[in-house]
């Protein structure tokens, strides 16, 4: 059976507001997650391992804060002379020039590369969640069951409203899709994870630009057109999965890590790979005490650290505290400060003594070391299991 030419779209180009000050300086891939990785690994990493070669990547908002990151592709083994590791910027001159409005948006400017790339399959990613996925297997349910477009799926225990939410029949052929509902029908939601026939995605996206004009998210164009005129399949994905797109749901995660109930970031038959520079070992110093925690490479800790997640480079004082927290790369914890349900930013100085956050509640401190957001926890979405409500 000849293996059908396949490339990888990786949508990396929103501005992830709903993370507040985390994304002010930096796209929503580029984010940190899991002490020594970023969030672009894990759709990178996913790809290497189910041998899918060709790989773009479509940006638009702070597309250095990437580009620095991911050195030509090399950790992935995308640095190649055919294929490999590309980068899809707003351009000016030619068809689909400027700035596009949405993601469905974005795959029309790019169309016309599609096409000349002529790819029998185009696999449709987000860079904003936390999963493991083998996309093989996507490719064979969309083959074996004749798909224009497979969509993956999962189940969320939480309210599905900030979802496209799915519904599917027992032989897996899905009928509706409702995007962000505010009566959502059912827990099954996209993984925002997309196989297409190419050649039927190519025409959908010119029909639908000359009958609407202007493209926007495939949530609101793109799929509801495949669902109501091309043969849709529904592939359910094992495992974990999270959407890292709110300051609750990027903690959560974090924290699921600790307690052994979130993503699985140490399999040895499916590492994720990272383009992190090497650093030395965590220093644990005498008047250290450390529990249920992930501590990163370059770190010191001289205070108390429980159930957090410290990034490389983190230094903890003497006598400061750091609890169900998660601090990100080079950040500074001074002496008597005391963080609860804390993010805090990259390279933060924490100068402040007393209580910073509260059970209840996610805070977080920006790079400047003050407090940029705080928002009551929402108990109906998935919480860690240490999770002090």
């Amino acid at each position: 059976m000849r293996i059908p030419r396949t490339l990888a779209i990786i949508l990396a180009g929103g501005q992830g507001s709903r993370l507040g000050a985390l994304t002010q300086n930096r796209v929503k891939p580029a984010l940190p997650v899991g002490g020594t990785y970023r969030l672009i690994d894990i759709s990178l990493s996913n790809l290497h391992h189910s041998h899918i070669s060709d790989v773009w990547i479509v940006e638009q908002y702070l597309p250095h804060s990437l580009n620095e990151y991911l050195a030509q592709g090399r950790p992935w083994d995308l640095d190649r002379n055919h294929g490999g590791l590309q980068f899809l910027t707003p351009f000016e001159g030619g068809h689909g020039e400027g700035f596009a409005h949405g993601n469905s948006d974005s795959l029309w400017r790019q169309r016309h590369r599609i096409a000349e790339f002529d790819a029998d399959l185009v696999l449709v990613l987000s860079a904003d969640h936390l999963y493991t996925c083998n996309f093989l297997d996507v490719i064979d349910t969309h083959l074996d069951l004749g798909a224009d477009l497979t969509l993956v799926t999962t189940q969320v225990d939480e309210r599905p409203s900030r979802y496209g939410v799915v519904q599917v029949t027992d032989n897996g052929i899905v009928t509706g899709f409702d995007y962000k509902p505010d009566d959502p029908r059912g827990q099954i939601v996209s993984a925002e994870i997309f196989c297409y026939s190419a050649d039927v995605l190519l025409s959908a996206l010119d029909e639908l630009h000359e009958s609407l004009g202007e493209l926007g998210d495939y949530g609101d164009d793109l799929i509801p057109h495949f669902v109501e005129n091309r043969r849709v399949i529904a592939h359910r994905l094992s495992g974990y999965w999270m959407d890292m797109g709110t300051l609750q749901s990027y903690w959560t995660a974090h924290l699921q890590l600790l307690d052994g109930t979130g993503a699985t970031l140490d399999d040895p038959t499916w590492p994720i790979f990272s383009a992190q520079p090497q650093l030395p070992p965590a220093r644990i110093e005498g008047t250290a005490s450390v529990h249920r925690s992930m501590v990163s490479a370059g770190s010191t800790v001289r205070g108390s650290v429980t159930h957090s997640v410290l990034g490389p480079r983190v230094v903890v004082e003497p006598g400061a505290s750091v609890t169900d927290s998660v601090v990100l790369d080079g950040a500074r914890i001074d002496e008597g400060v005391e963080l609860v349900n804390c993010i805090v930013d990259i390279g933060a100085h924490v100068r402040r003594a007393g209580p910073r956050g509260s059970a209840g509640h996610v805070t977080l401190i920006g790079a400047d070391g003050t407090i940029t957001d705080r928002q009551k926890l929402d108990a109906s979405a998935s919480l860690p299991d240490g999770w002090r409500g």
